[in-house]
């Protein structure tokens, strides 16, 4: 194996074609992965309610960020590490979202009565989402997604535009047309019957 010298490291840019050993690889990580550690704790603060498995994701991501890295290195190593922690979080949301069919068969044992809606409650809650899903999907995909991370994840101009890699003039500009193209689309007839009153 032929050895590289720091001058020649320093030349030379890491992409994915350059092969990395174990020790170059650790070597990576401390210089460019590591000094992104608070920016990438205050993601997972922001988006994650349970302080207690914060520290459990940021090993996470750094595991899998290590392992990809042994085989390729990412040439967009902040992105990389932030998409790794978006996808960690969303995984965990999937996981926990799933109710263990023992509980269900527990509660009904205790017979429980729920406080549950009525059925033409739950209908019409259900036509309500899947009018505004559609409504969503309508939109274009930067429209789309600017107005979820803004109106229901709750983040601010500047956290959208670091998350979709825009400007902030931009992420105005989604938001904008989106919003207004919703209310166009769930509301437009009422709107409509209020002028002609």
């Amino acid at each position: 194996m032929i050895e590289r010298s720091d001058k020649d490291r320093e030349k030379t840019p890491l992409t994915s074609e350059t092969a990395m050993t174990p020790s170059e690889v650790d070597e990576w990580f401390v210089r460019e992965i590591l000094p992104l550690e608070a920016a990438l704790m205050e993601y997972l603060q922001h988006n994650w309610r349970n302080r207690s498995d914060i520290y459990d994701f940021r090993q996470e991501v750094y595991i899998r960020l290590y392992q990809a890295a042994l085989k390729e290195i990412p040439n967009r190593p902040k992105q990389f590490l932030f998409t790794t922690a978006r996808n960690i979080l969303i995984n965990r949301v999937r996981h926990e979202q799933i109710i263990p069919i023992e509980a269900v068969a527990d509660l009904e044992a205790l017979e429980i009565a729920a406080d549950a809606p009525s059925a033409d409650r739950a209908l019409l809650a259900r036509d309500e989402l899947r009018h505004l899903q559609l409504a969503l999907d309508s939109l274009s995909p930067r429209c789309r997604e600017a107005v979820i991370l803004g109106r229901i994840e709750g983040l601010s101009r500047s956290e959208i535009a670091a998350r979709m890699g825009v400007a902030e003039s931009a992420v105005s500009k989604y938001l904008s047309t989106g919003i207004r193209t919703l209310v166009e689309l769930l509301y437009g007839e009422s709107r409509t019957l209020r002028r002609k009153r």
